[in-house]
């Protein structure tokens, strides 16, 4: 199967494959990806007691990656090599051990090469704990992934 005859959410979900298999820091944190479609990704992680601070709540690097990596895949499921150009991160509340978080990113503007994404972090219980804001930029004409090598489903 070539690009072509794929449709916009199987290029996505082929992205995902691509991309999780390949990147170590999301797989040795736990990160899964939930969902995905063309410019949004959810992602999920479970708080280890090695991600806690000195506080004993987690570190705001770890909630960051997570929000990141949410983004990566939202910006890079068109099969266009994207990266980051700037983010910000607002931190709301505590996350502790145990915790289940949830990253939702979302396109907001997409223009030529450049794109803006939100990202919302929440723990189990909904409550949000992080938002996050992410500026791409896309690499011109090289895919994330060669979609004719990975097994893909038909949707």
């Amino acid at each position: 199967m070539t690009e072509s005859d794929m449709n916009p959410q199987q290029i996505a979900d082929a992205v995902a494959v691509g991309m999780m298999a390949k990147d170590r820091a999301s797989r040795g944190l736990g990160l899964r990806v939930t969902q995905i479609s063309p410019g949004s990704a959810q992602i999920e992680m479970v708080v280890r007691d090695d991600m806690l601070n000195g506080f004993d709540i987690c570190h705001g690097g770890f909630i960051t990656l997570l929000a990141d990596s949410a983004f990566a895949f939202a910006c890079n499921s068109y099969n266009e090599l994207t990266v980051a150009s700037s983010l910000t991160v607002d931190f709301i509340a505590p996350v502790r051990g145990g915790d289940v978080l949830t990253a939702r990113a979302a396109e907001v503007s997409l223009s030529g090469r450049t794109g803006v994404y939100d990202v919302e972090v929440s723990n189990q219980n909904g409550v949000r704990v992080a938002v996050f804001r992410g500026r791409s930029y896309r690499m011109k004409g090289k895919p994330v992934v060669a979609l004719t090598d990975l097994p893909i489903s038909a949707s």
